[in-house]
């Protein structure tokens, strides 16, 4: 074994480790999410050589390309030769709109199902620095807040992403030295995707790390998630739920906070709702005032305290 590879497969322990530290001292199972690109290949050898006779794979077959299902007998062949346990899943229904958005919905839905069948703890998925650089960026072009720009999470319940700090090069590398020619998708290069063309355009950034924008998304995390436990304690303290909605007796708070609160409230009353940036912002400024308002199907009233409840519905004439 080289350095080289030492080096990547000492690595992936130590992220497993981080994120699931159970994982060696338990029967715990990991499942990998490989579509036999480039990346989940990596995900597949490295996990193969940190945790032998504890890991299992699944190819989503979207069905949306002739070479899918020969791409997805590629992974269980590659998987057959290690004897790491594969299945091929497939979507009942077609996928259709938006085509990224509606197949990363299916293929969640279909890998959760797979996890439930098969008792497998947590699913790996094959995300790298260069993918959260790219997102960052994305979300910046988008107006994203610190949750959006918190990036892709290393740990998000039962799904892990243990390559984050890893750059696409040295997995590209990787899985080369294993003698093994990746699945080239041809979606990785069609411009009218949003993230292809961030990708063709960081192509001519040369000379920086990009795993360090893994260490931004890190940081950028750890303070949502301290501003999270603040909003937590503050609404213990001052949002009090009623028969028809809550109230918020304290409001005098940093913006973000404030955000954060309104937020919970709106969400007492109407779990569902899930308003624009611009309207949150409108609907403070305008209980600030003293004012009362209707976000969208809440009765929004201001003053000392902000009461929330149902709007009541409207009488037909």
């Amino acid at each position: 074994m080289g350095k080289e590879t030492a080096s990547l497969n000492n690595r992936f322990a130590a992220a497993l480790e981080r994120l699931v530290p159970a994982l060696q001292s338990t029967d715990q199972k990991l499942g990998l999410a490989v579509s036999g690109g480039p990346d989940s290949l990596a995900l597949l050898l490295l996990a193969s050589q940190v945790c032998p006779g504890r890991i299992a794979a699944a190819t989503v077959d979207h069905g949306l390309r002739p070479a899918s299902r020969t791409e997805a007998e590629f992974v269980a062949s590659i998987c057959h030769e290690r004897n790491i346990p594969h299945t091929i899943l497939k979507p009942v229904i077609p996928i259709r709109g938006s085509i990224q958005s509606a197949a990363r919905r299916a293929r969640y839905g279909l890998l959760h199902d797979w996890m439930k069948e098969e008792d497998i703890h947590w699913l790996a998925t094959a995300h790298h620095a260069d993918d959260q650089l790219e997102t960052m960026i994305m979300r910046i072009l988008r107006g994203s807040g610190i949750d959006g720009m918190s990036g892709i999470r290393e740990k998000r319940g039962d799904i892990i992403r243990p390559l984050l700090h890893f750059q696409k090069s040295e997995l590209e590398t990787y899985v080369a030295h294993q003698g093994i020619d990746a699945v080239n998708d041809p979606s990785n290069h069609d411009q009218s995707f949003d993230r292809v063309r961030v990708r063709n355009t960081l192509k001519d950034l040369t000379g920086f790390d990009t795993s360090l924008s893994s260490q931004s998304a890190s940081a950028l995390n750890a303070a949502r998630e301290a501003i999270e436990w603040v909003v937590e304690q503050l609404a213990v303290e001052h949002i009090e739920r009623t028969d028809v909605g809550c109230t918020l007796s304290k409001t005098e708070f940093p913006s973000e906070i404030q955000r954060r609160l309104l937020l919970k409230s709106l969400h007492i009353c109407d779990p569902a709702l899930s308003p624009r940036g611009s309207q949150i912002s409108q609907t403070i400024l305008a209980l600030k005032k003293g004012e009362t308002v209707t976000l969208g199907n809440i009765l929004c009233r201001g003053g000392e305290t902000w009461t929330f409840q149902t709007a009541p519905k409207r009488q037909n004439s």
